[in-house]
């Protein structure tokens, strides 16, 4: 068992690489190409769940502790390492980082309701959204007393048994919506150990660390945002692919078709770009819908799907898992991040949170940022722009 030095306090993120991947990739990419763009993100509760009395300064305690932590001399050698894709001045770049919570964040609570605004420079506002769900989820736990029923490594051992049976790949997405940090750690090393070759890793950059595998992640919904934002809702997509292809040169090529809908994606998604990523993430929608949309496309780019890959990421399940694995399953390569169902399956309901991108400022007033998934669940932002966007985009009802 992995043993993790106590930091002396109450806090329950510990280094700064306690983020997913898809931030840190997501971050030198901005610091890149957009170092002055300032941005809003938002909290949005899904799940109605009502927060105790005293949340707020619980969160703010915790928030405030992370303004202690700063990458180690190990932690940039891991990075180097097992991420080769990040650049030496990127890396030194977070070896400066900060964060700063009484500039960047704000937090207010109306009896069981919470509100989480983030705003600032993007490049270092970027990092904030994973360790605040993370501690939000946590932290819940913890101040209404709700201890886990189940044992993790016993639940952990018994899923990667059958992962193993259906040979899936499949790698922990659970970060943002765990029970605690340790849980996690105790899933992830179970996977590893009991898991293989089938468990591929972690989008967790330190736990990736602590097990020594090459960290899993790419893209969020917030890059197509903004670039929805800041070039219009028609050459979102496009400028999205470009300006990541600008920057990773045929690297992370896993693309997020999604964030105004896949089926507005696919218009994007030319013979250049389709061949040049390595395949796509399902992260809402009918899953079986998606595989035919994509298998199709690749067909009509006289494209062989089965050098590709999909990712399916959307609330998956062991039955969800079996059922993908057996649709078309010879005609495309898959993969599965699986978040929730592996690190807060502890016998207690899991929050349904989310924070995601609501603004972009544009230097005299902020332009809404939304999102128009493939599930009307998913949808996030204005509700005056997320019709605007169906209407330009031409989505159907």
């Amino acid at each position: 068992m992995i043993k993790i030095k106590s930091s002396g306090g109450p806090m329950y993120i510990t280094s700064i690489l306690d983020n997913d991947l898809y931030k840190f990739s997501m971050g030198q990419a901005v610091n890149v190409l957009y170092p002055g763009e300032v941005v809003r993100f938002e909290f949005f509760n899904r799940g109605k769940t009502q927060f105790p009395q005293g949340f707020e300064q619980a969160l703010r305690t915790e928030l405030r502790m992370m303004k202690l932590l700063s990458l180690k001399d190990e932690e940039a050698e891991f990075l180097e390492k097992k991420c080769p894709y990040l650049t030496p001045v990127y890396i030194n770049f977070l070896k400066g980082y900060r964060y700063e919570p009484e500039n960047e964040i704000t937090i207010t609570q109306n009896g069981g309701d919470l509100s989480i605004i983030i705003s600032g420079f993007w490049h270092r506002v970027i990092y904030w959204e994973v360790p605040i769900m993370a501690l939000v989820s946590e932290l819940y736990f913890k101040l209404t007393g709700q201890t886990q029923i189940t044992n993790s490594v016993d639940v952990a051992m018994k899923k990667a048994a059958r992962l193993l049976e259906l040979k899936a790949n499949y790698a922990d997405f659970g970060t943002r919506r765990r029970y605690s940090f340790k849980n996690h750690l105790r899933v992830a090393e179970t996977l590893a150990t009991h898991g293989k070759p089938y468990f591929v890793g972690s989008s967790n950059v330190y736990i990736s660390m602590l097990l020594d595998m090459a960290p899993k992640g790419t893209q969020a919904h917030e890059w197509t945002q903004f670039h929805a934002a800041r070039y219009g809702f028609p050459m979102a997509n496009e400028m999205a692919l470009k300006k990541w292809v600008e920057v990773y040169q045929g690297d992370l090529g896993i693309a997020l078709p999604d964030t105004y809908t896949t089926e507005v994606f696919l218009r994007s998604f030319n013979s250049l770009y389709a061949k040049l990523f390595d395949g796509v993430r399902q992260d809402s929608g009918d899953p079986y819908v998606f595989t035919d949309k994509v298998i199709e496309h690749y067909k009509k780019l006289r494209i062989n799907p089965q050098h590709k890959t999909i990712i399916y990421s959307d609330g998956l399940d062991l039955n969800m898992v079996e059922a993908i694995q057996n649709y078309r399953r010879d005609e495309i390569s898959r993969s599965y991040g699986i978040g929730t169902f592996l690190t807060n399956d502890v016998g207690l309901k899991p929050l349904n949170i989310v924070i995601k991108m609501t603004g972009w400022w544009n230097g005299s007033g902020w332009v809404p940022v939304v999102k128009y998934s493939d599930n009307p669940g998913k949808h996030t932002g204005c509700p005056e722009t997320i019709s605007l966007c169906k209407k330009i985009l031409h989505i159907p009802a």
